[in-house]
């Protein structure tokens, strides 16, 4: 059974308990700054792990200090669903011991 789409307002109402996110077009996205590179792979590493284990996949770009996610649910056309929003919680939880803002 696929994931329900959230309407506008939920999807509002769920960014505001998740400073620096932001929605994107369809999609709900993050840019996290970082000391240095190794420090910005360590981040896309723990992601990654994230992701496999909860089987939901976001765009993840890596650059020389920063880390880019933008997420949506494909089982869902391409909307933001609360899988997105679960992915971007666990994502902000560990992200400070990476020492990303």
């Amino acid at each position: 059974m696929p994931t329900e789409p959230l309407s506008q307002k939920e999807i509002e109402d769920r960014l505001r308990e998740l400073p620096g996110w932001s929605q994107e077009g369809d999609r709900i996205a993050r840019t996290y700054r970082l000391e240095d590179h190794v420090a910005a792979a360590a981040l896309v590493m723990h992601v990654a792990s994230i992701q496999q284990q909860l089987n939901h996949h976001s765009e993840l770009t890596l650059g020389y200090d920063t880390v880019d996610l933008t997420v949506h649910t494909h089982d869902a056309g391409g909307a933001v669903t609360a899988r997105d929003f679960d992915l971007a919680a666990r994502v902000e939880a560990v992200a400070p011991a990476h020492g990303a803002r």
